[in-house]
This record gives structure tokens, C-alpha cells and sequence, in this order.
């Protein structure tokens, strides 16, 4: 799906924020978010939830982005 730029038409802007809403309310993606605040507040790293996540959401993208890559280079 890729980052979205700011020529992006509004239509692929809306694709891309309802991904990741979807991203945001399945419970893999709450799973590991909860998981990130236990390891940080045990850490007593500032801002817990927001930095967990952040973590969690660029973990899910990023988990996203390599697949995509592999399923690219295998259809070469």
C-alpha cells in the first residue's frame, strides 16, 4: 500500500486511513499495543500508550511493507 503523499488523491487517502483503522481495532494489533505498555511501564519510559502505540502500528506497517516485498520479488 505504501506511505501516503501529500498529491495523493483523496480517495487512496481514505483507503489508506480505513487500513488502518482496521489495523488499529483487530486483536493482534491490541495485543501487541498492550504487550509494548506492560514492557514500558516496567521500563518507566515516558508517554506509555502513545509511544506503544506508535510502536505497535509501525511494527504492523512494517510487517506489511516486507510481505508486500516478498511477494514482489517472487512474482519476478
Amino acid at each position: 500500500m505504501g506511505y501516503p503523499r501529500y498529491d495523493t488523491p483523496e480517495e487512496e487517502v481514505k483507503r489508506w486511513l480505513n487500513h488502518i483503522a482496521l489495523i488499529c481495532v483487530s486483536e493482534e494489533f491490541q495485543s501487541l499495543k498492550r504487550e509494548l505498555e506492560s514492557l514500558y511501564v516496567k521500563s518507566n519510559m515516558d508517554n506509555v500508550r502513545i509511544t506503544a502505540f506508535q510502536d505497535a502500528l509501525y511494527a504492523f506497517l512494517a510487517q506489511e511493507e516486507d510481505e508486500n516485498r516478498t511477494y514482489q520479488s517472487r512474482s519476478c
